[in-house]
């Protein structure tokens, strides 16, 4: 086998792994909506808080363990909908669950999706 050829194989399979390995970012659910910044206390009615911690409780184990006050964002739109977002990162990969609420503090969809990779 000749160098010119070995020297394009091993071109054509590095692309082939660099390409592979980039993925599209899921469109963000949330884009439009206003973020709420906040320093300790929820801007949502309790029983908004009552059901986003009771979803957190609910999830897997190794997931509900990494979720803390940084990984808890609220968002509100210009309907006077509310929408959570927890984050959870485990095992090199970032996942999303978004839980949006109506007007009425009732929970009508939620969302999960992975938003990212990191290097574990």
């Amino acid at each position: 086998m000749s160098i010119t050829r070995l020297a394009s194989c091993a071109l054509l399979i590095a692309s082939v792994w660099i390409v592979g390995c980039v993925t599209r970012p899921s469109p963000d659910p949330l884009a439009g909506w206003k973020y709420l910044f906040h320093t300790g206390q929820s801007h949502f009615a309790k029983a908004v808080v009552d059901d986003y911690q009771d979803y957190i409780h609910k999830l897997p184990p190794a997931e509900a363990r990494v979720v803390d006050y940084y990984s808890i964002s609220e968002y509100e739109d210009s309907t006077g909908q509310h929408a959570v977002k927890i984050e959870t990162p485990i095992n090199g990969v970032y996942r999303e669950h978004v839980l949006i609420y109506d007007r009425n503090n009732k929970r009508i969809k939620v969302i999960k999706y992975v938003s990212g990779y990191y290097r574990s």
